[in-house]
């Protein structure tokens, strides 16, 4: 037993005693906040695979895609895409059109990326971020992982309309990743995507979006147009069309290099 010496000098007793309770009562304050984060972050993730969930199947899945791109005084460029998902791990991007570049697949494993050319005897290395036409990154049709590829917490909410939003921090796992942070908007109520801001590694915002049309296709609800709008060149933008989705029995070996050459 340690002896404080409260009955020589009642003065120090109390001061001790009162030091004592102040440091009990932080070291109380610190463990409630070390609580309640990780529920902060599992609300927040909870939050985000629901959205993703609504965006695209869990399942395998087949989706079209057009992207008009748009930039003052220029044509607006068209380009379509097949886009066949499994298990948001596996996806192949085929180019279908302009015809000058048919043959062109993406393939995705996890979060590593080769494009096959016909010209080109071997797939080669490309990265989630690079840009695939427009606003338009590869990482953009090719993994839209918001739950794997982010830590969220949710930083605050907004009413809109008659609606009101949670608004969501997205901080990329690493940085192979298409964004390197992202401020996300989804409906309180519904679940559905609202808008999104992509920032750079240097925290620089980059492009905006926002998640449109919602229609029945494959089974729910889901976004069908998507608009992704640069937000350093005003009136450059990509709008993203969705259409035909439908589910599908993909097998595995539909997702390696090696197949490749049979899809098309």
């Amino acid at each position: 037993m340690i002896n404080i010496g409260c009955i020589r000098n009642g003065k120090w007793c109390v001061a001790l005693t009162s030091g004592i309770f102040l440091l009990l009562q932080s070291l109380t304050v610190a463990a409630q906040g070390t609580a309640v984060a990780p529920a902060d972050d599992a609300i927040a993730r909870s939050i985000v695979e629901k959205a993703d969930k609504v965006r695209f199947p869990v399942e395998g899945f087949q989706v079209d895609i057009v992207i008009n791109s748009l930039r003052p005084d220029k044509d607006t460029d068209t380009r379509k895409y097949r886009v066949l998902s499994k298990g948001n791990e596996n996806t192949v991007v085929m180019v279908t059109e302009p015809a000058s570049e048919r043959g062109q697949i993406i393939l995705m494993k996890g979060r590593d990326l080769w494009v096959f050319m016909p010209e080109v005897s071997q797939p080669v290395r490309i990265s989630l971020a690079q840009r695939l036409t427009g606003q338009v990154a590869n990482g953009d049709l090719a993994r839209a992982n918001f739950a794997g590829d982010y830590n969220p917490k949710i930083i605050g909410t907004e009413k809109i309309g008659n609606d009101s939003f949670q608004i969501l921090e997205l901080i990329a796992v690493d940085r192979s990743v298409t964004y390197q942070r992202v401020v996300y908007w989804v409906n309180e109520k519904s679940g559905w995507p609202f808008k999104a801001e992509f920032y750079s590694l240097s925290n620089r915002l980059m492009k905006k979006c926002s998640y449109e049309n919602f229609q029945t296709m494959a089974g729910r609800v889901r976004p069908t147009r998507l608009v992704m709008e640069d937000a350093l060149r005003n009136g450059e933008k990509s709008i993203l069309e969705y259409s035909d989705m439908k589910l599908r029995d993909l097998p595995e070996k539909i997702f390696t290099k090696e197949y490749l050459k049979k899809l098309d």
